[in-house]
């Protein structure tokens, strides 16, 4: 219900209420054709003005925030991306060495044990002197698990040095090295000979593995 371009409430007097009538931008266009005066085509060129004004803020606005998302996510992307390459690029996962590179051999090993933070497990069934040297360099806490270790060697060793502790255990047959628990490297030769004939140092992935290991070195030290 209407009266005088008003309309009704549903409280006063009831009735289907209708929303009063708005003039959109093709309405606008429309009136501009049939009101002729100079004040009637003054008002509708500046409605349509703002129509346009408007239509063209909504699009801007709406495109520079599509962009700007694109542009994030790109910029992400490529920030992801240089972390991948750049972790591929500084930390090689397979390290292969001919028989004579002793030298550089013993150098990665030494780097590998140095990037431990607190501790290090060594699985090698033979220890001697040279690997112990190495050791003696080492300022972290390693296990070492073998089942030949000269006694001498060892008790002089133990006289300097308090780094190390030894389980004799003979159930293990290649050789690994643990850092903190949490990174496995597995090697093709005994540390005693590396560099000797051609072998390769690996860097394992699989956490189910390093669980396994870690969990039946724990095993050994309770036993």
């Amino acid at each position: 219900m209407k009266f005088q371009g008003e309309t009704s409430s549903w409280d006063s007097y009831g009735g289907v209420r209708k929303l009063p009538y708005a003039f959109t931008e093709q309405g606008v266009a429309m009136l501009a054709t049939v009101l002729r005066t100079e004040v009637a085509e003054e008002v509708s060129i500046k409605i349509m003005d703002a129509f346009v004004a408007m239509r063209k803020y909504f699009a801007s606005n709406i495109l520079e925030s599509r962009v700007s998302n694109i542009e994030t996510k790109l910029i992400d992307y490529d920030h992801k991306f240089d972390f991948i390459f750049e972790k591929l690029d500084n930390e090689k996962v397979h390290h292969l060495f001919f028989d004579g590179q002793i030298y550089d051999a013993y150098s990665l090993l030494c780097d590998i044990l140095n990037a431990a933070k607190e501790s290090i497990i060594i699985i090698d069934n033979y220890i001697n002197r040279n690997i112990l040297d190495v050791f003696s360099s080492v300022h972290k806490n390693i296990t070492i698990i073998t089942k030949n270790i000269n006694k001498n060697d060892l008790e002089m060793y133990k006289r300097q040095y308090q780094n190390i502790k030894i389980i004799q255990n003979n159930s293990f047959h290649d050789r690994f090295i643990i850092l903190d628990k949490e990174i496995l490297y597995h090697s093709g030769a005994s540390f005693k000979d590396l560099g000797k004939k051609c072998f390769a140092i690996t860097k394992m992935e699989d956490e189910e593995i390093l669980s396994q290991l870690v969990d039946k070195i724990a095993r050994l030290e309770n036993m």
